[in-house]
């Protein structure tokens, strides 16, 4: 996959594990940084390829997908940092929300984003929003440890960032969260413009990310759960919306839950 050029200074590559996972690796000349290592050997063979060194990894949350390669990273690059959740097996350097992590590329802020998981982390450096599971192109995460609220919170701590923002998400996900997407905000008309540009992306092999805040606030329903739109949808499902966004928020997510 190729790479993206990232201001003058540092670029991004994404790199393909299991079926449609993304480790995102950031090189500044020779130097690399590693997101969410799941799977070791195609981030090592990546690394050999453009005769990177890897200087750290940044780790968003526990599940296996995201940090299961560690132990083979660290095995061919002892000593390196990894920055993480706290208590997380081969975190060299627990991290929270307010903390900084000083890389050759920058610093990285450190953004707490709880709901898929308790532990979730997120990563903004300069304009790159690394964030997991939380926030997708298009969608957001399932809801395996968080409350509804919890997840509602951390969505609108990532759409308040400024709108240039590129959003890096850890999955190729967009296709099918497109399809939900229009079907729960169906006359929304940036959906189908996102549908046939990310489809022949898709059909080309390439990756249909980053995204941008700007494109996420403005078609992702997760971050639309309030809009009146949303809210018919759901009753025309027959669910209760309410005036709560939050409920609305929840039916919402267990609607894509379900949906084929």
């Amino acid at each position: 996959m190729g790479e993206s050029l990232m201001a003058a200074m540092f670029s991004i590559a994404p790199v393909g594990a299991f079926t449609d996972n993304y480790i995102w690796v950031l090189r500044e000349g020779a130097r690399a940084v590693a997101v969410d290592p799941g799977e070791a050997a195609p981030l090592l063979r990546h690394l050999e390829q453009e005769q990177l060194r890897l200087e750290a990894v940044l780790i968003t949350h526990h599940h296996a997908d995201h940090c299961g390669g560690l132990a083979d990273v660290l095995r061919a690059w002892p000593g390196i940092p990894v920055y993480g959740p706290a208590g997380l097996p081969g975190v060299s350097h627990p991290v929270m929300e307010g903390d900084a992590v000083s890389l050759s590329m920058g610093r990285a802020e450190v953004l707490e984003v709880p709901g898929h998981t308790l532990d979730h982390l997120a990563y903004l450096l300069e304009d790159a929003l690394f964030c997991g599971d939380t926030l997708f192109a298009a969608g957001c995460g399932r809801l395996f440890e968080g409350t509804p609220g919890q997840m509602l919170a951390s969505l609108k701590k990532l759409a308040g960032l400024p709108p240039n923002t590129k959003v890096y998400p850890a999955h190729e996900y967009t296709l099918s969260n497109l399809r939900f997407a229009l079907a729960a905000d169906q006359h929304n008309p940036i959906l189908a413009m996102r549908h046939s540009r990310d489809s022949a992306l898709r059909d080309r092999g390439l990756p249909t990310l980053p995204s941008t805040i700007a494109l996420e606030t403005a078609s992702n329903p997760f971050l639309r759960s309030g809009e009146p739109a949303l809210r018919e949808a759901l009753r025309r499902r027959g669910g209760q919306p309410g005036d709560s966004e939050e409920t609305c928020f929840a039916l919402l997510r267990e609607w894509k839950n379900d949906f084929r």
